[in-house]
């Protein structure tokens, strides 16, 4: 499901949300963006982490032009749709996540997600009141923008040590009704949990995060889950790679590793 024009992205992504069941991979760079599209992948999303790995910094911690100009390199790499991992809007106020999205959204994203973590260990989610102000102004954004793009809306309460599954559900029912187009947990592995969440904001969509061996795509698929990402896993696959490589080399002064890699002329053909 490629796009040859903007519109058509939009209209793809849209389309995905609306019956089945996909998986969105995260490339970190737009070689990585290209190499998956080239695997018959359906859309992309970014990832804050894996991208902040590869500048060599921990995730949320690079700033908001860098981020933006990821976006443009993702999306101007490949023709499928891509949603972009926003974190926290880069804001707290609901005014600056509304002008920070609008900006974001030049980059030809189709798809946008917002935290309600504040990266505040003392108070780690944003207050129910005023994250639903952010997700409120993420979907006017959208609106003044003029484009179909898919706003998802995320609780991070699994993730910041607040996993708390009436939490999610409310939060999420809430973020639906402000104006979120799909709706996240991440985090939340169980069949119960994930049912739960579908439950309670149908008929909207769920995204579920597998950075794990714990499910399949089909099982997802038969809980009502209508989006699959999988977040820095592909982008921590590549660098366990890196890493044991490099150790051999460092530690033994042998090169086994690099038996069975990918060739550079296969290499240079996925990126054509």
């Amino acid at each position: 499901m490629t796009g040859d024009t903007p519109t058509e992205r939009y209209e793809a992504f849209q389309c995905l949300h609306q019956s089945g069941c996909f998986v969105i991979p995260n490339p970190w760079d737009a070689g990585s963006a290209r190499a998956l599209e080239g695997l018959g992948f359906k859309a992309l999303a970014t990832t804050s982490s894996g991208f902040a790995w590869s500048r060599g910094r921990p995730d949320n911690q690079v700033p908001l032009q860098d981020v933006v100009r990821y976006f443009r390199d993702v999306v101007s790499a490949v023709r499928l749709p891509v949603s972009a991992d926003f974190e926290n809007g880069f804001a707290h106020d609901p005014d600056q996540v509304y002008e920070n999205v609008r900006t974001a959204l030049q980059a030809g994203i189709c798809g946008i997600s917002i935290e309600d973590a504040t990266q505040d260990a003392s108070a780690p989610l944003y207050e129910p009141a005023l994250a639903v102000a952010r997700v409120k102004a993420a979907r006017a954004a959208i609106t003044a923008f003029g484009k179909p793009v898919v706003l998802t809306a995320r609780f991070e309460g699994f993730l910041v040590g607040m996993p708390s599954l009436d939490e999610a559900l409310k939060r999420l029912a809430q973020y639906a009704e402000a104006g979120a187009d799909c709706l996240y947990a991440p985090g939340i592995r169980t069949p119960e949990q994930i049912s739960a969440i579908v439950g309670a904001v149908a008929p909207k969509a769920v995204n579920v995060l597998v950075g794990a061996d714990f499910t399949t795509v089909q099982a997802l698929a038969d809980m009502g889950v209508r989006r699959i990402s999988v977040g820095g896993a592909l982008a921590r696959t590549a660098w366990t790679g890196f890493m044991q490589a490099a150790k051999e080399i460092a530690n033994e002064g042998t090169f086994k590793r690099f038996a069975g890699i990918v060739p550079n002329a296969d290499m240079n053909k996925l990126m054509r």
